[in-house]
């Protein structure tokens, strides 16, 4: 008798079905747009953070924060794409060489990766169990996720091959005359649709530490040298509470006395929401940053290329 070919071979491989899903449910466009939000808010929230600025007083608007995801998010879209694409060719290249391979060969494969992608998930689980214990460790956000990932993809992979098998015996008995498995909806499918959306979230979950990372990395660059940002100088009727050696006061009260002190030693951090954020120009971690609000008619500033 002439075997048949599998249905299970011409089915649409389960980042193909995951892919419709998404783009049914989500527009492209938005999607983009809210990736780009995210991690450009993650990145410009801890850069600002290692100062002492909370990034929503800077009143940035969306596309203000779009515009400063492109390089937190360089290096792990790049990575993403590359393994994604490499996890392709393997599907295909394994779907080509099992094609033809007898059935306990088919059996061992799946068995191995269902079960190798549960003890991995299992270890995942157990780092977010563990969290109390682990939280001082430093990788620990960017390693639970992709343990995570990582068994969630075998998990659904092995899955989606039981799946496969199961569609190749149905069609097998068809085609022999006899009654197959009674059609209706199988558990795994969904399960493997819930496991690719865990994968997705830890992706989400490990770039969003990376941008975090990328932040404060930036942050603490910045500290390193300050010279490139305005050197300010403020002049105010009262004296502030500056509280940092590196911020000199000069007493003006033989001027004409509209304004009695003025500091100097001050950088100019960022802008936003209405005000000047300045900090002293040799900065440590226990800094002060100093808020001036632009409509203050107390306080005179100046920008100086050199400070004097």
């Amino acid at each position: 008798m002439t075997q048949q070919p599998s249905s299970a071979a011409h089915e649409p491989s389960v980042l193909t079905r995951v892919w419709s899903v998404l783009g049914t449910v989500v527009a492209p466009a938005t999607f983009v747009t809210a990736i780009l939000f995210y991690f450009g808010y993650v990145t410009t929230r801890a850069q600002y953070l290692y100062f002492g600025v909370d990034v929503d007083l800077l009143g940035y608007s969306t596309q203000e924060f779009v515009m400063r995801s492109p390089q937190p998010l360089l290096v792990p879209m790049l990575a993403v794409l590359l393994v994604g694409a490499a996890l392709v060719l393997a599907d295909a290249a394994l779907r080509r060489r099992l094609a033809g391979a007898p059935e306990p060969v088919v059996h061992r494969w799946t068995l191995a990766s269902t079960v190798g992608g549960a003890v991995v998930l299992a270890v995942g689980v157990a780092l977010i169990v563990a969290y109390p214990a682990l939280a001082a460790w430093a990788p620990y956000p960017l390693v639970t996720p992709l343990v995570i990932g990582v068994g969630s993809a075998g998990l659904a992979y092995g899955l989606t091959w039981s799946h496969r098998r199961r569609a190749t015996a149905a069609h097998a008995a068809g085609a022999d005359g006899t009654q197959g498995p009674t059609p209706g909806t199988d558990p795994a499918r969904t399960a493997v649709l819930l496991l690719v959306l865990t994968v997705v979230a830890s992706l989400f979950w490990a770039t969003g530490t990376v941008a975090e990372w990328t932040g404060r990395g930036q942050a603490k660059a910045l500290a390193r040298d300050l010279g490139g940002l305005p050197a300010v100088v403020v002049d105010t009727p009262q004296q502030l509470e500056v509280g940092d050696p590196a911020v000199v006061e000069e007493d003006l009260a033989a001027g004409d006395g509209a304004y009695r002190y003025r500091y100097r030693g001050l950088r100019l951090l960022v802008e936003g929401g209405g005000s000047l954020f300045l900090i002293p120009e040799r900065w440590s971690p226990h800094g002060s940053t100093l808020v001036v609000p632009l409509d203050d008619v107390r306080v005179k500033l100046r920008f100086v290329n050199d400070p004097p």
